[in-house]
């Protein structure tokens, strides 16, 4: 599917990514199929044993090298408005040859993280030298979200909130957590995503497991349900959105605990503004858990920044002194988990502004309840 953006935004990117690779003191990248190079020219080619490159030296136009028979597939991108050189090749030739010759010979080189090893081998060997990855130069352009990303972004959020609405139609004692998911599914994509990329459905015990996804296990009355879903809507931009909900009345402590958690979210959203931290924000909602006692309870980052990919920089996370930007996307997800037990997420994707955060995701925060 042809790439919505226009142009101009495609062209802007190649330049700031030529002049990144230059500060650097590098000659050039090489980005292989993935989504620094959707993000780069809209291409949403997949990588191959044959190469496919997008070479972009610090000075000059940039070179796609790929076989030819990957040629009508380049044309769903950006690539033709855009002045980029195109080398093909077929089977028994060197693509990497092609690559050298793009850089000028030069071999102070960037490669995207996504190269797989069958590549980058034999490219070190053809330049003479061993790449450096590129995610410092490619995370600074992602992790800045323009107008036509923010737009995409919010619609996705919008999308995945009317898929909360309808899960306590789905929440029902005696179905299964598959049964949920199946579900749940279905009205991602009725609501307007491409596709799934991923849905949790963390019943009980089950929910205490932050990355479980589900299983044939049964909903009983009494259950804390984590339910955490999201997925591409075009052009590629995703949504992650998390609520926890309980089948039938929560017993007195499970409410408390979750009015914490609550508390720890709202307070991390509210330490979001630029020139505060990642690691502030972070530290923002552990600080709210630590002082009801439960920070052990909560294993995991913050968040993390979104946008073609699900995850991506920055990294809501202890150690991370990265300043927030204006334009910065990323969750915003505490959790508590009890092993064995339940637990509970609750989850915003938030833009930084210049003033207060703007949250993409208006579902309510509070402990939903479902009839058994």
């Amino acid at each position: 599917m042809t790439a919505r953006f226009d142009s101009e935004v495609y062209a802007r990117r190649l330049t700031a990514a030529a002049q990144r690779a230059a500060d650097a003191g590098l000659d050039g990248l090489v980005v292989t199929p993935g989504y620094d190079m959707r993000y780069l020219i809209g291409s949403r080619a997949q990588t191959f044993e044959r190469l496919t490159a997008l070479v972009i030296p610090a000075s000059g136009a940039p070179t796609v090298v790929l076989p030819r028979l990957e040629l009508a597939a380049l044309r769903e991108s950006a690539v033709a408005d855009l002045g980029v050189n195109v080398t093909d090749w077929v089977d028994g030739e060197d693509p990497y040859d092609r690559v050298a010759l793009a850089l000028g010979g030069h071999a102070r080189i960037a490669v995207t993280d996504s190269m797989p090893a069958l590549h980058l081998l034999p490219l070190a060997q053809r330049i003479g030298s061993t790449p450096v990855l590129a995610t410092d130069v490619l995370a600074g352009l992602r992790m800045i979200k323009d107008a036509h990303e923010i737009e995409a972004l919010r619609r996705a959020g919008a999308a995945i909130d009317r898929v909360h609405a309808r899960v306590p139609q789905f929440l029902r004692a005696g179905r299964t957590e598959a049964a949920v998911a199946a579900d749940v599914s279905q009205a991602i994509v009725d609501e307007g995503h491409s596709e799934a990329a991923f849905i949790i459905v963390g019943s009980g015990p089950n929910g205490a497991d932050p990355h479980h996804e589900c299983s044939d296990r049964v909903l009983q009355r009494g259950d804390i349900v984590v339910v955490d879903i999201g997925g591409p809507v075009e052009p590629g931009y995703n949504s992650d959105c998390t609520r926890t909900y309980s089948i039938g009345e929560p017993a007195a402590e499970i409410a408390d605990q979750y009015g914490v958690l609550q508390r720890a979210q709202a307070a991390a959203v509210a330490a979001v503004r630029p020139g505060v931290t990642a690691q502030q924000v972070d530290a923002a909602a552990r600080d709210v858990l630590s002082d009801a006692g439960l920070a052990e309870y909560f294993v995991h980052r913050t968040g993390h920044g979104i946008g073609l990919s699900v995850h991506e920089e920055p990294y809501i996370v202890a150690g991370n002194d990265e300043p927030l930007t204006e334009g910065m996307a990323f969750s915003v997800e505490p959790g508590i988990y009890f092993p064995g037990r339940w637990g509970a997420r609750i989850e915003d994707i938030v833009i930084v502004t210049a003033g207060v955060a703007s949250a993409l995701n208006d579902r309510p925060h509070d402990l939903i309840v479902v009839e058994p």
